[in-house]
């Protein structure tokens, strides 16, 4: 969350719709296990843009869990977050996720990974963020 003026004001999170379908059919070809993916994009003073999404380089699917070696990363200011999936069917992050949270935002694809009501996105303190979907050359459509 960011302040302004004494209030609290949520960020602003746009996320292309090719980005949403590579996270959704990433964790339907992961299922039953976790799947794990970096968020590229980039920051605009309160705005967030997730433009793509990159596999984290030795990255571990399990039953249960999924992880990476942040230190295998190279130094990359485009990446912005990270995307993983609850084949569980629950959509918010449980504590494990808290405390590996890297990055400024987490997104989570819950089972059966369908469409983008499967997915949300979380600030680093668990709270949902509210996101609009951006297809290039339409309007855009807020979940």
């Amino acid at each position: 969350m960011l302040r302004d003026d004494g209030g609290v004001r949520e960020k602003s999170v746009y996320v292309r719709r090719e980005v949403i379908t590579s996270i959704l059919e990433y964790a339907t070809a992961c299922h039953p296990r976790e799947g794990i993916l970096l968020l590229r994009g980039r920051i605009d003073g309160e705005r967030v843009f997730v433009e793509e999404v990159e596999v984290p380089p030795l990255s571990t699917h399990g039953l249960g869990f999924s992880s990476f070696q942040p230190y295998m990363l190279p130094i990359d200011f485009s990446i912005i977050g990270t995307a993983h999936s609850h084949p569980s069917g629950i959509l918010k992050p449980s504590a494990t996720d808290m405390n590996m949270f890297y990055g400024i935002i987490m997104a989570i694809a819950a089972y059966p990974y369908r469409t983008e009501r499967n997915l949300a996105i979380f600030d680093g303190e668990g709270r949902r963020l509210r996101y609009e979907i951006i297809d290039l050359g339409s309007p855009r459509k807020k979940r």
